[in-house]
């Protein structure tokens, strides 16, 4: 039994990692993983849709959705602000409503989703950074349905998920500092091009040199780094390149 369990863990995190890094961005990644996931749910039972929410703000939206089906309904939870998933998200804990023809947490929620067809939803948080939170609505067609086993097999799809989106939160995050740092870098580079024009042309220090090139962005209404490229190409310096540039 545990090597059961141990070998279907590692089928799903394979599953997520294959899908993470065949996914251009993070939003193909949740809709690939709503995709698969709707179609084994729907292949031992009934008709069923998944969809990813978001909660930014304390406003929620529809990240993606497994089908047309799945994007209404979810929309229905983010008009109310309320429903299965919005609970699961808010109390970081799983939530199932079996009947919602029978269960009153959330009145206008449910009468809405049953005119959808909808008789069971099951909404799980995914275990994210801090400052994001997100959900899966999982929607049926059948009452009562989110068996023990079922709902386990889905959690630990979640879970997979979650480490493969952090994975991918993470690389975003490493890459947007690289960016940020190799502008910065060359920002100075045509600075510091610019302050040494100005130093020869004016025989002064290089504080002062940065003095005379701060006044004049000011006078102008030009950024400082637009100001030093201008200068630098009115004497024919070649464009500034740094360490990172082969």
């Amino acid at each position: 039994m545990l090597d059961d369990v141990i070998n279907s863990r590692d089928d799903q995190l394979s599953t997520m990692q294959t899908l993470l890094l065949e996914s251009e961005d993070i939003s193909e990644f949740l809709r690939e993983f709503t995709k698969l996931l709707a179609r084994q749910l729907s292949l031992t039972g009934p008709d069923r849709w998944c969809a990813v929410t978001l909660l930014r703000d304390r406003k929620a939206a529809t990240a993606v959705s497994s089908s047309a089906e799945a994007k209404a309904l979810d929309e229905l939870q983010n008009r109310f602000s309320d429903g299965p998933c919005m609970t699961a998200i808010r109390g970081n804990t799983v939530i199932r409503a079996g009947d919602l023809r029978q269960d009153g947490r959330w009145p206008e929620y449910q009468d809405a989703a049953v005119e959808q067809g909808v008789r069971a939803v099951l909404g799980v948080p995914f275990d994210l950074d801090p400052d994001a939170q997100a959900g899966l609505n999982v929607y049926s067609t059948a009452p009562h349905d989110f068996d023990p086993d079922t709902i386990a097999s889905i959690v630990l799809e979640v879970e997979q998920a979650s480490n493969a989106l952090r994975l991918a939160i993470r690389m975003a995050h490493d890459r947007e500092s690289r960016s940020d740092l190799r502008a910065a870098m060359e920002h100075r580079t045509v600075i510091d091009l610019a302050v040494g024009i100005i130093m020869g042309q004016n025989r002064c220090n290089q504080d002062e040199a940065v003095a005379l090139l701060k006044t004049a962005s000011n006078h102008r209404n030009l950024k400082l780094r637009e100001l030093a490229s201008d200068l630098v190409a009115s004497v024919g310096t070649a464009p500034a390149t740094t360490a990172f540039e082969s």
